[in-house]
């Protein structure tokens, strides 16, 4: 394995609808604050060069890594694999409803948020396996800086991996719209180098990320 700098960037800010929801496979659009998070990204990491550009097949994603890419010429590579923790039944449904219509199983979800899986969705743990299984393959035929347009969950998730945490705990890892995380994969070490770091913009300030969305 080649040394590989992963730099691992969440999506920018989405189209909000009303109240917060779960949202995972559920296909979104970003907000124009969400591009111009996109772009300032792109302007901080305009002097770095890309060796390959990966992202999830999801909107959001694509459309991110479109933005920071800006006028290189590689390819986007849209792996499903990279989703967002699939949802099942919740996905796009407000967190009220779930609260409202199913008090038990939100109150499970809490309490154990690694194994617990919505109807028809993942739990915490599969999404791990999912992301961590692929993501190994790939980076074995990496080298030098690798771009990866990801989620808020699928981000954590890398990162527990890398800072030793166990799922349970990956909701004490900021994640905000449009931040850069670059992680060293060495032969020797994995290794955090930044974590949620939201380069400056120059639309609007940034606001903090409430701690219940996974997107």
């Amino acid at each position: 394995m080649h040394t590989v700098f992963l730099y691992l960037v969440r999506h920018g800010a989405i189209m909000e609808g009303n109240g917060k929801r779960f949202i995972g496979h559920t296909e979104v659009s970003l907000s124009e604050r969400g591009v111009d998070q996109a772009r300032a990204v792109r302007d901080w990491l305009q002097p770095r060069e890309f060796t390959r550009v990966l992202c999830s097949d999801l909107s959001r994603t694509l459309h991110t890594a479109r933005i920071v890419l800006g006028e290189r010429k590689l390819s986007i590579e849209a792996h499903p694999e990279l989703r967002e923790i699939g949802l099942g039944e919740w996905d796009g449904v407000s967190f009220r409803e779930i609260q409202e219509r199913y008090p038990a199983e939100f109150k499970a979800r809490g309490a154990d948020i690694e194994h617990w899986r919505p109807p028809g969705g993942e739990s915490f743990a599969d999404c791990r396996q999912r992301v961590l299984g692929f993501l190994k393959r790939e980076l074995a035929k990496c080298h030098g800086n690798v771009l990866l347009a990801g989620h808020a969950g699928v981000n954590r998730l890398i990162l527990c991996e890398v800072l030793g945490l166990p799922t349970a705990n990956l909701m004490r890892i900021g994640q905000d719209y449009g931040c850069v995380n670059i992680v060293e994969f060495s032969p020797e070490r994995a290794l955090v180098q930044l974590l949620n770091f939201v380069p400056p913009s120059s639309a609007k300030p940034r606001e903090p990320e409430g701690t219940k969305r996974v997107s």
